[in-house]
Parts: C-alpha cells; structure tokens; sequence
C-alpha cells in the first residue's frame, strides 16, 4: 500500500546535517493521543549484511487485541549512512518504509524495536518513522540509551519514569514478572501512558511484545 509520507529528505548525509534534521523535525512530534481506534499493531525489524553493507527490514502486522498475525513483508536497503549511535534512524527506516510500502493495509499503530523520545535530542527511530509517516508510533527498547530511573518492582505491570536532563522521557515498564524491563517512550500522536498500555496489551507472554517477537523471528528466517 503506498505511503504518504511527510516531511521526506535524503538518506545518505553528513553527521551534522543528520543532526540538524533531528532538530528540525522534533518540533512536530506530538505526545498525545491521537491514534483513533487501533484494529491492527505492527512491529519492525532491521538486520544487517556486513559482507554487502545492505540492510534487512521484517515487518509483522497483526490483529489488535487478538494478535494474530494478518500480514508480513521484508525489503532490503544499501545502508546509506554509517553505524553512530542516536542515529540508527537514519540507517534503518529507509528498508521500513520500502518493507511498509508492500503491506495491504498500513496498520493503526506501530511498535519499533527502539526509542522513542528517550533519545539524546529527543527524536529516536520510533519519532522519525512516526512523523514521517504519520502512523503513532512506540518505541518499545530493550536496554537503555539515555536517562536514569529508580527500581522497579518485580512485578508485571509496574513501571517508573526514565528521565533525563529533568525531564520525563519514559518509563522503564516489567512486562513480566522477575524478567528485565523493557524502555518505553512515545514516538509519535501517543501519551507516554498510551504507550505503557498498548505496550503492556501487546505483550501477554513474553518480554518482548509479540510484534517484535515476531518481526524478528521473519526476519531470522529470511536470510539476507
């Protein structure tokens, strides 16, 4: 399904016009709910060939609240940008896009395998797929990238803020009991609880939410 995307630039970029991009588009992040009724969840994944420097993008697309899966794409990308850390985005949302582009039906929301606003300039891989492509977006990571938090309780369900610089940036949530938490913020027309929530809703089993459970096992299965 083609995608409208917004705000659109160039993929192969100096560091710091990388970084004038991340400022630029920040300012159109929107941390509230505006995601309307939510039918269908999707998750990414990206690999990477070091032999061809190409890199692999899985997405999953399934039923909300059921989970089951309904669509599966995977597309390769010429990696246009370098390995820095804070600038992922750049490297792996243009095999996404393409990967999103043969879905037959864009979903309602999306869960990336990564940050959302707990970023150093506040517009990680879930911001910048978010405001491009304007589908909500959640950046669900499994380990931090900036920010600190107190303990959380053992228990499934309990969470605390992750900040930094003084500001609320996230939540460090247990999606299961006695198992290492997860870091979620919001990417894009989501709340930081409207994050936890669909987050929590699309993680019934394991620690990982099934979307990314599953983008990474089509991924694993689909050599590059």
């Amino acid at each position: 399904m083609p995608l409208s995307l917004q705000n659109a630039h160039p993929w192969k970029l100096s560091i710091d016009r990388a970084k004038q991009i991340q400022s630029q588009l920040r300012s159109i992040v929107v941390t509230e709910d505006r995601l309307g009724t939510v039918r269908t969840v999707a998750g990414v994944d990206v690999g990477y060939d070091q032999q061809t420097d190409t890199s692999q993008a899985a997405v999953v697309v399934l039923s909300f609240p059921e989970l089951e899966l309904l669509d599966r794409q995977i597309d390769r990308y010429p990696n246009p940008f370098p390995y820095v850390p804070g600038f992922l985005s750049f490297r792996e949302i243009p095999p996404i896009l393409q990967a999103l582009e043969k879905l037959q039906t864009l979903p309602d929301l999306i869960l990336c395998d990564g940050q959302g606003i707990a970023h150093p300039r506040r517009f990680g891989l879930a911001c910048h797929l978010g405001v491009l492509t304007d589908i909500p977006t959640i950046g669900v990571a499994k380990s931090r990238l900036v920010g600190t938090h107190d303990p959380v309780l053992s228990e499934r369900g309990n969470w605390v803020s992750l900040y930094h610089q003084g500001e609320e940036i996230g939540a460090v949530l247990r999606t299961r009991s006695n198992v290492n938490p997860v870091f979620v913020s919001p990417g894009h027309r989501i709340s930081l609880k409207g994050s936890i929530d669909y987050t929590l809703n699309c993680t019934p089993r394991y620690r990982l939410p099934e979307t990314t459970r599953l983008a990474d096992k089509l991924s694993r299965e689909s050599t590059l």
